[in-house]
């Protein structure tokens, strides 16, 4: 009788289905392979304005690859972030807390960064620390601005690899300044008198009442922890670090931080850009466009590398800003929204934000419901198989919102204190206080469903409602120090 292979297999499968276990190779169908954990890409812009790009409505300074995040994926048009100026702001971003949780209120500047006692609290668990603490490579490129010293330095919060500076800010390209044209702030100009003048590539103007800031004092460019002497445009230099980071790491699930200092001041406009935008006349406007251009340019080369990876529909790319724009400094649009960085009107904590995510963001998808950048550590916490528990974020899990599994807004509360400012959104209604501390407090109301540029204070009108929004305002700052 010819052996039978097929009856042979059939009786082999009945026996270890019986007893619970598997068979052989070559007999044994294959197991499914489990899902590769998604890689996350933030893309951080440093004082981006809410209105500056084409998909929130400007189309003066042309931004093809950062808009194609959001034609792929989804723009979040009620995005916040949880401090209008950077270092709380980012304190938030990578803790998922409000930072006032922690009293991290305060935006340290100049000599101040290089204050032992002034950091990222080192009990505060980051994103990264969560990321690398299962299996994922961790990089920062760019600014950090959560402390200067050693106690603080990325590469003791959960970052593996640290390229970049860790003040509040730092020149795109040294002195001399070749092959960019700069404008520095002065008190005054070469003459004594006050205005805008300018010398070959360099533009001084007393439009801001004080001097360009020392940022490259005490605060080299690293990496590691040891200085290098870059000589690319620093957009530039970031782009191709975060690149090279991602092709050596593209077997493994990954975490890039990649923090520009775009558009951030210095205000200094490589001249390949400065060229593409000779039409702007406002010298000062035409070196922003520069800036934005070429950081626009830099998020191509990063989502490029993604393709050429073939990682593209596996990798989360994020980006957004830390805080609205400083239009009189930048020139930066927050159009619609009132006001600017270091308010807490939406022209202070409203962001471009926007998410590309394959499976999980409707491609070309507007997603009008309030979220806030504390959203991104349990979002990606959880999504790569670990667990965060509600009580350790202020965020919330965005898969089931963005999925359309909830039909629930992720935020009812958004809270915000810095210091004397302070601020709370109750569904479309929103409270603002820019002075809480002094004889002069007030706080307004405004209902952001009919007054995205809050210019109706309706406290007088709707007592009830100022009121409810205090009470949850009180109740959350009773929970901080």
């Amino acid at each position: 009788m010819p052996f039978d292979r097929s009856l042979l297999q059939s009786l082999l499968t009945c026996i270890c289905l019986a007893f619970g276990f598997g068979l052989s190779t070559g007999l044994a169908a294959e197991k499914p392979q489990p899902q590769p954990r998604p890689n996350f890409i933030i893309l951080l812009a440093d004082d981006l304005g809410y209105g500056e790009l084409v998909c929130q409505g400007n189309h003066q300074i042309p931004t093809p690859h950062i808009d194609s995040i959001a034609q792929e994926g989804v723009r979040f048009t009620n995005g916040y972030v949880s401090a209008s100026y950077c270092s709380p702001s980012r304190a938030g971003l990578m803790t998922g807390r409000y930072q006032s949780r922690f009293g991290y209120e305060t935006n340290p500047v100049g000599a101040v960064n290089e204050d032992p006692d002034v950091g990222l609290p080192r009990m505060e668990v980051t994103l990264a620390d969560r990321l690398k603490s299962a299996g994922y490579r961790t990089s920062l490129v760019g600014k950090w601005h959560l402390g200067g010293t050693a106690y603080y330095h990325p590469q003791r919060r959960g970052f593996e690899e640290f390229f970049g500076f860790l003040h509040e800010g730092h020149y795109f390209v040294p002195p001399p300044f070749q092959d960019v044209t700069t404008m520095l702030r002065v008190k005054k100009l070469p003459d004594g008198t006050l205005g805008r003048v300018q010398y070959g590539n360099r533009v001084y103007s007393t439009h801001m009442n004080h001097a360009e800031p020392a940022y490259d004092t005490n605060n080299p460019i690293l990496r590691s922890s040891q200085p290098v002497v870059e000589n690319d445009y620093l957009t530039d230099a970031f782009t191709r670090e975060a690149c090279d980071f991602i092709e050596r790491s593209k077997e493994q699930p990954f975490f890039l931080y990649v923090a520009y200092n775009a558009v951030h001041s210095p205000l200094q406009g490589a001249d390949e850009f400065m060229q593409k935008f000779a039409s702007i006349e406002d010298i000062h406007r035409r070196i922003f466009a520069a800036m934005l251009s070429n950081l626009d340019g830099s998020v191509g080369q990063i989502l490029k590398k993604l393709d050429d990876e073939q990682l593209a529909e596996n990798t989360v790319v994020v980006f957004l800003s830390d805080n609205g724009g400083p239009t009189k400094e930048l020139t930066s649009s927050n159009l619609p929204l009132r006001g600017f960085k270091g308010d807490m009107y939406e022209g202070g904590i409203r962001v471009p934000f926007l998410m590309r995510w394959p499976g999980v963001a409707e491609r070309g998808g507007v997603y009008p419901a309030p979220v806030i950048s504390l959203d991104l550590v349990p979002t990606f916490v959880r999504a790569a198989g670990l667990k965060v528990s509600d009580r350790e974020t202020d965020g919330v899990d965005l898969r089931p919102y963005l999925m359309k599994e909830s039909s629930e807004n992720p935020h009812e509360v958004l809270f915000w204190r810095q210091k004397q400012r302070a601020a709370l959104r109750l569904g479309d209604w929103k409270i603002v206080n820019q002075s809480l501390y002094d004889k002069k407090s007030q706080w307004e109301l405004f209902n952001l469903a009919n007054d995205i540029s809050e210019s109706n204070d309706l406290a007088e009108e709707n007592p009830d409602e100022l009121n409810m929004a205090l009470q949850h305002w009180k109740t959350l700052a009773g929970q901080m120090p």
